[in-house]
């Protein structure tokens, strides 16, 4: 059940951001992820997780979101390495603390060349970002006729307390080479679309995205602790390479007041959380 938009700015202020739940170990690859405990029970589908992975047992059903086309860009916020999981990204980078480190690298991380792992000097960007890195970019859509701005606390409004939402999301490899993605290109920068405010453009070019029902998250959640938010994930399966000065020049100056990377959680594997992928 949505909630009100008192509980809604409360649940998602801790980062502003949308971040995972936690699972237990993962015996077939060996990964362990946070919660130990008995899974909550009662709650609608979880996010992040393996976009591979089909099955899910979660009864709770809601609509999908409408197209991103048809909404409102509220918010742009990134994670180091993935929080989801997909063929193309499956490097697991360990368990992390605290909701940082962890999730999962691009698997041409190993076979990045020297230039393109060569170090940048920048006085003003993206905090704890540098080449070789992956990053997971989400673009929060929202049904409210709302602005964008920090945190979900922008993506509704005292009139719009139940919005739909929707997050298109990418998962880049950060390199140290101008020829690589321009992250300026996927901006917002006050662009409109038949009166929608939309960013300049979003990947089209990494594979269809798997579309998904699934939660907000935050560092709050674990896997006996679950999201009661509802978001339409649509998660793209390839990575792609992005210019790490095009993401520096973006934290230097963004609507969203975003100037670093937020943490990762570890994925939700128990069927009992996940919605079926259709």
């Amino acid at each position: 059940m949505k909630k009100t938009l008192q509980a809604f700015i409360i649940a998602s202020s801790a980062l502003g951001l949308l971040a995972t739940v936690g699972c237990a170990k993962n015996a077939e690859h060996g990964e362990h992820t946070a919660g130990t405990g008995k899974v909550c029970e009662g709650f609608g589908p979880q996010t992040p997780r393996d976009i591979d992975q089909k099955a899910g047992e979660n009864k709770r059903v809601f609509t999908l979101a409408p197209g991103y086309k048809n909404m409102n860009l509220c918010n742009i916020h990134f994670h180091v390495n993935a929080e989801h999981k997909a063929k193309d990204f499956s490097l697991y980078a360990g368990e992390g603390e605290h909701g940082h480190g962890g999730g999962y690298q691009c698997n041409d991380t190993k076979n990045l060349t020297k230039k393109e792992l060569s170090p940048v000097d920048v006085k003003e960007g993206c905090e704890g970002v540098k080449p070789g890195d992956t990053i997971e970019v989400h673009w929060v859509h929202s049904s409210c006729d709302v602005a964008p701005g920090k945190g979900l606390g922008s993506c509704l409004s005292e009139s719009c307390s139940n919005p739909d939402l929707r997050v298109e999301t990418q998962v880049f490899l950060v390199v140290n080479d101008p020829e690589a993605l321009d992250f300026g290109e996927m901006a917002y920068d006050g662009n409109t679309v038949n009166g929608l405010h939309q960013a300049k453009s979003l990947p089209t070019d990494t594979g269809t995205p798997v579309e998904f029902l699934g939660s907000t998250t935050g560092p709050k959640y674990t896997q006996e602790q679950c999201s009661p938010f509802q978001v339409t994930w649509s998660v793209r399966p390839q990575c792609a390479k992005i210019d790490i000065r095009s993401l520096h020049a973006w934290c230097k100056d963004n609507v969203f007041e975003e100037d670093h990377a937020h943490g990762v959680r570890q994925l939700v594997t128990d069927p009992n959380l996940l919605s079926e992928i259709k």
